[in-house]
């Protein structure tokens, strides 16, 4: 077996690439930056750090963006932060358009001070730990580990039209969608590889996962 990690200099690639290489030392990880790469590979990992429009133009200029659609929708895909806001049509962010996958936006948290009464000390971005509560079952994310803290770092969120997606929320002044899955595909808004034992144990299971 391997797995592609998808390099387009967008990412915590390194720190993806060593985690997977933790709990799955007899598997080649290798960090994929041409299309051929994506498509040589048995499980696709989709990380990403940073601004939407910055991602996808880089994803572009690297002539990546449709090996990413075939993978997504072929083989065990995991996406990672902004890996799972591009799976979406469009950004808030830039007005950014995604790779389209899935019907549905990416919208950004209140602005500074504007949550709800009793919620004013929450920041943007939303940084550190908190709980994902899932909404149904799925073999990497299971409904077992229901209230698992992760680690968090973000200022926008996915809204998907279609609620069937939806795998986990997390409450940050607005419940918000941090997990989706649908086939093949399963996404997360929080970073494993910053997550630990709960973060490495997602990883295990996405590595052990057969569709």
């Amino acid at each position: 077996m391997n797995i592609a990690v998808i390099d387009y200099g967008m990412g915590n690639l390194r720190s993806v690439q060593k985690a997977l290489q933790t709990v799955a030392p007899d598997v080649d990880v290798y960090l994929a930056r041409t299309p051929r790469e994506v498509r040589e590979a048995d499980r696709v990992v989709f990380p990403g750090q940073g601004a939407m429009p910055d991602c996808m133009g880089a994803l572009q200029r690297q002539e990546m963006h449709e090996a990413v659609r075939l993978a997504a929708r072929e083989r065990p895909f995991l996406g990672i932060c902004v890996g799972l806001q591009m799976l979406f049509e469009r950004s808030e962010e830039g007005g950014a358009a995604g790779l389209g996958l899935f019907a549905g936006e990416v919208v950004r948290f209140p602005r500074d001070g504007a949550f709800a009464p009793g919620q004013a000390h929450l920041k943007v971005p939303h940084m550190g730990w908190n709980r994902v509560e899932n909404v149904r079952e799925h073999p990497v994310l299971s409904i077992q580990g229901s209230g698992e803290r992760y680690y968090f770092v973000h200022s926008y969120y996915v809204a998907p039209r279609d609620e069937s997606l939806v795998l986990a929320r997390t409450d940050y002044g607005v419940v918000f969608t941090s997990a989706v899955a649908r086939d093949n595909l399963v996404a997360v808004q929080f970073h494993p590889e910053k997550s630990g034992r709960a973060g490495l144990a997602l990883l295990e299971r996405f590595v052990r996962w057969a569709p």
